[in-house]
């Protein structure tokens, strides 16, 4: 019975199995020999991946999985290729049977009636376009400091700093909006902006009013994150002890 056993592979990393000890490692020369190809290596690195998990956890009570670590080769590596082959044959059989269509050439004499960006490029044009919220100063006769374009690239450059600058305000630890509601409601507050002031920089192409449509534009980043804000707060208790117990038992909650 014994001999039996020992005669078939095993596939739960011991002994000669599918999946050898790490001190049995096969080299880079010996993979390469074998002929099954990336789908075996692909099974071989899922089962390990699965044993060495299943040994950490029954050594403790709780291992948080980001610190479990496999090695880079041949784990991350065959996972990423395995990952990004299929990704790029979808690519290459979407560009096959899909090809992109080429409209007519561009007429260099005439202009369009709307000039318009890239799409991700939408809310950087509708900046450009916060001409009414440049002031009018009384001390200088009622002109403004500066012209409407470089008030727009003035603005730019404040939205894009602050973007820069939030990491460094927030240094905290979380990794669920509810352990810190406040900065996730910055987060979705300034989803929200950005989409809004898309939709400002093609006022010209919605049923909207314009001036509906600049309001819009900074009233409702302000509702999602005070909505966002209220229900996180709401939910933060019950979420963090129904549903991460045994996560915080390393990171209990502030």
């Amino acid at each position: 019975m014994t001999d039996e056993n020992e005669s078939q592979p095993r596939t739960d990393g011991s002994g000669t199995g599918i999946v050898p000890p790490d001190d049995e490692t096969p080299t880079w020369l010996e993979r390469k020999q074998r002929t099954q190809g990336l789908s075996r290596l692909t099974y071989e690195y899922f089962e390990r991946s699965r044993r060495e998990d299943q040994d950490l956890r029954q050594e403790s009570s709780y291992v948080e999985r980001d610190v479990l670590a496999f090695p880079t080769w041949p784990h991350e590596m065959i996972r990423n290729l395995s990952i990004g082959s299929f990704f790029i044959g979808m690519i290459l059989f979407l560009a096959a049977t899909l090809p992109p269509h080429l409209g007519p050439p561009a007429d260099p004499s005439s202009t369009p009636a709307i000039i318009l960006p890239d799409w991700y490029l939408y809310w950087s044009f509708g900046l450009l376009k916060l001409g009414p919220l440049n002031p009018e100063l009384a001390i200088l006769g009622g002109q403004k400091l500066m012209a409407d374009r470089t008030f727009g690239v003035v603005a730019n450059v404040v939205v894009v700093g602050f973007i820069a600058i939030v990491p460094f305000l927030n240094k905290g630890s979380a990794r669920r909006p509810v352990e810190q509601p406040f900065w996730s409601a910055v987060g979705v507050g300034g989803v929200t902006f950005a989409t809004t002031i898309s939709a400002l920089s093609i006022k010209n192409l919605l049923p909207i009013a314009a001036h509906l449509t600049f309001d819009l534009a900074f009233f409702v980043p302000v509702i999602a994150g005070t909505i966002t804000y209220t229900v996180l707060k709401s939910m933060r208790e019950g979420y963090m002890f129904s549903l991460n117990r045994r996560y915080y038992r390393l990171r209990p909650p502030k």
